[in-house]
């Protein structure tokens, strides 16, 4: 496991996670693992959320070989 150090915290917002830390009934230091956990699932859930949107929006549309198209792009 990985350890990080963060400088220059607010102090304001250490007290709110703390707080909310201790209505959770665990420590500052599981309350921000938690916190980090959290924001690299979000991002990877959003990535995988908006791609299956796009996904869906295109479903039932012809698509045309785009070799062709490469080719020229490239042969310019």
């Amino acid at each position: 496991m990985a350890q990080v150090v963060v400088r220059n915290v607010d102090d304001e917002a250490i007290a709110r996670l703390k707080n909310r830390a201790s209505r959770k009934g665990h420590s500052l230091e599981q309350e921000l693992r938690l916190v980090i956990v959290a924001a690299s699932r979000e991002d990877y859930q959003d990535f995988w959320t908006e791609a299956a949107r796009i996904k869906e929006s295109l479903r039932g549309r012809a698509h045309s070989d785009s070799t062709g198209l490469i080719r020229e792009d490239r042969d310019r």
